[in-house]
């Protein structure tokens, strides 16, 4: 089974037609304005062919988790003038996802014109389990379309959720891959499939519980796991070691020992920090130190210190792995890295992504988020994924229902 793609829609002809376009805009803001405009850059293409080829063009996207309803801090407004002012095409957007501001605005689209409905998720039809209500929303969408619409889903950070605007209208029109969501499933499928090895994967964060199922997926096929960021301690504790008042997940200490025996058993080598950035208090301005990854309590402030990093030591031994490895996939900061005193660890395996000639993937998210707040272009990585849970359920092997209902 495969799926049509952007191209193949394009050479059917677009001109005059409303092509429903499923983009992601789900943006960081302070207050009105976008802090990261990089999921919107990476929309822009899609929509830019589509304009150029003469369609109306008709957006949709979500912000954040409103509750079903509108809500000022949510609305796209922020994201659709970030849009307009990169955009060499006239966008517009509608005071609502469905209603009279959509209509009316959509009938006077011209040709090559940009309307980006409102947040689909301000009409709580959009996110329900009731297949009838997300049916019902979809048709209302569709409609829009008129009677000679196609549907584009180029929102790969959406794609593993079965939503209306992702799944339902893809059942209801012609539907197509986006090149965005093109390219991320190719780039998914180097890292689970023919992955040329050395195969390094970094896994930061917060919580191990978050990366349970990929790295459960990874034993066997990675080479290399370099453990970081919040989730480090879980497996300092597992392996026997005191981690003071750093973020612990005593419940996951089993769940990870059992990981540690499985890695070894398949082949698969986890890499602990043997060195930690310690601080006395969760601020930017905290005293801090470095202490080996086995006497964080022994550091000077004792069984209250919180590690926020990972050492020079740690980091410089990663960038090594990163180096020498043909294939590395990131997913999840190494540390505090909104903190300049505790972004060594971040900064060091972007900057060994640079220098690798591995094949890299930045897995989005927060990792997309530290390495242009550390200063590093999009460029000089192999590839920065927009996908978030997205990627990670990938890797997990999981089924995606905005991808499956794409085959034809």
């Amino acid at each position: 089974m495969t799926s049509h793609t952007l191209n193949e829609l394009i050479a059917e002809g677009v001109r005059g037609r409303y092509i429903l376009v499923r983009s992601d805009l789900n943006v960081p803001l302070d207050g009105s304005t976008v802090t990261d405009d990089g999921r919107i850059k990476a929309s822009l293409p899609v929509i830019e062919k589509l304009s150029d080829a003469g369609a109306r063009v008709l957006v949709t996207a979500h912000l954040g988790r409103p509750k079903g309803s509108p809500e000022a801090k949510y609305s796209l407004k922020p994201a659709v003038a970030r849009l307009a002012e990169l955009a060499p095409f006239k966008v517009q957007l509608a005071d609502d996802t469905v209603g009279e501001s959509a209509k009316e605005l959509a009938g006077s689209l011209d040709d090559g014109d940009v309307l980006v409905l409102e947040n689909v998720r301000f009409d709580a039809r959009e996110t329900s389990k009731d297949d009838a209500e997300r049916g019902a929303f979809a048709d209302e969408l569709v409609a829009l379309t008129g009677e000679n619409g196609a549907f584009v889903d180029d929102a790969f950070g959406a794609v593993h959720r079965k939503h209306s605007s992702v799944y339902d209208v893809a059942t209801k029109l012609p539907s197509y891959q986006g090149d965005l969501v093109h390219t991320e499933v190719e780039v998914l499928r180097k890292l689970t499939t023919d992955t040329q090895r050395p195969y390094v994967v970094v896994l930061g964060g917060s919580k191990v519980s978050d990366k349970l199922a990929v790295i459960d997926n990874l034993l066997g096929k990675a080479d290399t796991i370099l453990v970081g960021g919040g989730m480090l301690f879980t497996f300092l504790a597992a392996v026997g070691h005191k981690v003071a008042g750093s973020l612990l997940e005593a419940d996951q200490i089993p769940v990870v020992q059992d990981y540690l025996k499985r890695a070894s058993d398949a082949g698969t080598a986890f890499v602990i920090p043997t060195d930690v950035v310690v601080a006395s208090r969760f601020s930017a301005d905290a005293e801090h130190e470095v202490v080996a990854a086995d006497a964080i309590e022994d550091s000077s402030f004792g069984a209250s210190g919180i590690g926020l990093d990972i050492g020079p030591v740690s980091a410089a031994a990663f960038a090594e792995q990163i180096k020498a490895a043909k294939t590395v996939f990131w997913n999840g900061p190494m540390g505090v890295f909104e903190f300049e005193a505790f972004s060594g660890g971040t900064r060091a395996i972007a900057q060994a992504l640079t220098e690798t000639p591995a094949f890299t993937v930045v897995g989005g998210g927060d990792s997309a988020a530290a390495v242009r707040t550390l200063g590093f272009e999009d460029s000089q990585f192999g590839h920065i994924s927009t996908g978030g849970g997205a990627s990670l359920e990938y890797l997990e092997g999981k089924d995606l229902p905005g991808l499956s209902v794409l085959d034809r």
